[in-house]
């Protein structure tokens, strides 16, 4: 078995989860993730994401998006570009954010799947998106390689915290949320991707920062 997040061979627990679905907790990073076998269709994973009142006009879900804008705002300057990475068929934090004058694109593999994969982002929110990862250490790389040096990657992905609730946890009832993260996982992300830790609370907000060439190389020679 190859850990979707170390991608290399590891240690993997069992672990009980909500429903009928496998799920493994990996020992080095400390992602749980389900067996592939388990992974939902894309048409699946469509129609579930159309069922979802997204909109600027649900109050809920805007006061939701801005659980993650709010923490991000105080590392965003003027002029700033960024991306909504797995923006939903109704964008909605690319509206809030250009009201506070931030020029934003939307990506979503289902509903808004073009755009300029050669362009460079100042930052890339990444709202509820990183528990739908199938290979997760496939996207992280995607999403480094869409950030400038320096470059900012907002995620809100609800973390789980211990194993023996993990079985009772409402965020694993959903079918298509097939990877979850610890907070040292994040720890492991940044030293896998090349990021540094900025942010975090005490749930569900990561706020990273892509290092530099330079910063990558000090590192690499230590």
């Amino acid at each position: 078995m190859i850990c979707p997040l170390c991608v290399k061979p590891s240690s993997f627990t069992a672990v009980e989860g909500p429903d009928a679905r496998s799920y493994y907790l990996c020992e080095t990073c400390l992602l749980i993730f389900t067996d592939t076998s388990f992974l939902p269709t894309r048409a699946q994973e469509a129609e579930h994401y159309r069922k979802h009142e997204n909109g600027i006009q649900y109050k809920g879900y805007v006061n939701f998006l801005n659980k993650a804008i709010q923490p991000a705002l105080p590392f965003l300057e003027p002029g700033m570009e960024g991306l909504d990475y797995g923006c939903g068929p109704v964008p909605t934090l690319s509206l809030l954010l250009k009201e506070s004058g931030y020029e934003v694109d939307d990506y979503d593999p289902y509903f808004f799947p073009e755009f300029d994969e050669d362009k460079k982002y100042d930052f890339i929110f990444a709202t509820e998106c990183f528990e739908h990862f199938f290979f997760p250490a496939r996207d992280l790389q995607r999403l480094r390689n869409l950030l400038k040096e320096n470059g900012l990657l907002i995620v809100m992905t609800e973390r789980w915290k211990e194993v023996k609730d993990f079985k009772r946890w409402y965020y694993a009832k959903d079918l298509t949320h097939v990877a979850f993260y610890h907070m040292r996982t994040f720890d492991a992300i940044c030293s896998k991707f090349g990021f540094e830790r900025q942010f975090i609370d005490d749930r569900r907000v990561v706020i990273l920062q892509r290092k530099t060439a330079t910063e990558e190389k000090e590192v690499a020679l230590r």
